[in-house]
């Protein structure tokens, strides 16, 4: 559809009885004003030369702002229209009072926080905004534009990360993440040019390093069940941990909004928070005595079987992120102590529970039934999870090669 531009003055008058002068901005039959701050009486406006008649005791400066705000504002519509065709009125209206181009990293990030939040992942709003703040914090510039973070600006502060903050690669690469995502979006919106992104084979390449997934084997975990010189704390995070194992790992945020009423027919029932997939699954036996010493604190069928989110208000999702942060880094504290008394090397958290289930599970489970335990929406996720877990090809073939 044809866009036009065209100076105008609004029949909405003010309390002395001026108009407004105003630059009229049509798109697919949408309008909207862009107003030039002036006001004139009727009779000084002329409607077919779309000026202000000469009788006006300030009509040459007044015909000189409109021709300047209507020069302006087709330069500007021509720009917009060249590189984003299905751009509104209301946005050509937006890029000619306040240039997207002025659109600096601090506000869109903010809006970018807001959204993230409003959605309920409040997780990923924790971590993205620490990784904002990292970036604003480097360039001590609340007014960075786009086009100043280039490839050197993003060497500068990767190495700012990795020097001063002394955080690791696998953090500076999720820094570059959240950056990437938002130069993404300011191409998107107009406010930079896709020729300055800074991220590419020739540029700043986002690669994630290998990570080792290290899981508890057989003996480690019978070694966690059988202890028995544990306090009434560190029995209950056990327990805790025993549950998300029994069941392939389930995320602790999905175990601490188990209900008594999830449970019927001998089997687990419940929807997962990250994804919100329905799951069932069958009650493993090693979980029945770990229920037995919570059924005595059960209050109703839809109270929780653990006591951590007793308190919570679920209508908050802030209520619900704070008191499963808070378990969890109780929950860790406690299995620290848990592991020295089980004389373990190796760290032991809750998500461990989860590499520990992908440790002894190994190959000898389909990886179609290991993207059904995992409740991986991907079956590339469970291969790739699962991958470091796989050793036994390897092994067999090392043996192969060396036993002569």
């Amino acid at each position: 559809m044809a866009s036009s531009v065209k100076v105008t003055l609004r029949k909405k008058p003010n309390k002395q009885g001026q108009y407004p002068l105003a630059v009229r901005i049509t798109k697919d039959r949408r309008t909207s004003y862009l107003y030039t701050g002036q006001f004139i009486e009727l009779k000084y406006w002329d409607a077919s030369g779309r000026v202000v008649r000469k009788s006006h005791p300030n009509a040459a400066r007044l015909n000189n702002l409109l021709l300047a705000k209507l020069s302006e504002a087709n330069k500007k519509l021509l720009d917009l229209q060249t590189t984003n065709t299905d751009i509104s009125s209301k946005q050509i209206k937006k890029e000619i009072s306040a240039p997207l181009n002025k659109t600096t990293f601090k506000e869109l990030s903010e809006s970018y926080l807001l959204e993230i939040k409003a959605n309920g992942k409040l997780s990923r709003y924790a971590s993205d905004k620490v990784r904002v703040n990292h970036l604003q914090c480097f360039a001590e510039n609340n007014y960075l534009t786009f086009k100043e973070i280039d490839e050197a600006f993003l060497r500068r502060f990767m190495s700012y990360l990795k020097v001063t903050k002394k955080v690791s690669q696998r953090s500076i690469v999720n820094n570059l993440v959240v950056i990437r995502t938002l130069y993404n979006r300011a191409i998107k919106q107009g406010i930079v040019d896709r020729k300055h992104y800074p991220f590419g084979a020739d540029k700043i390449r986002i690669k994630f390093p290998e990570t080792e997934k290290v899981g508890l084997t057989i003996e480690e975990i019978q070694n966690i069940e059988e202890l028995n010189n544990l306090s009434k704390q560190e029995c209950h995070v056990r327990n805790v941990w025993l549950f998300s194992f029994y069941l392939a790992g389930m995320r602790v945020s999905d175990v601490l909004q188990i209900r008594w009423n999830d449970i019927y027919d001998d089997r687990l029932h419940y929807r997962m928070n990250k994804n919100d997939k329905l799951l069932s699954l069958k009650l493993p036996n090693k979980l029945l005595p770990i229920l037995q010493q919570y059924v005595v604190d059960k209050v109703n069928d839809t109270d929780f079987i653990f006591p951590e989110m007793k308190k919570a208000n679920m209508e908050s999702m802030q209520d619900i992120f704070a008191k499963t942060k808070t378990a969890t880094k109780k929950f860790n504290k406690y299995l620290k102590s848990i592991a020295q008394k089980a004389k373990m090397d190796k760290k032991l958290t809750m998500h461990i529970a989860r590499h520990s289930f992908g440790n002894i599970a190994g190959d000898k489970i389909p990886i179609q039934m290991l993207q059904k335990l995992y409740r991986h929406s991907s079956v590339t996720t469970t291969i790739n999870y699962q991958a470091n877990f796989m050793h036994k090809d390897a092994d067999d073939a090392l043996e192969k090669v060396i036993n002569f």
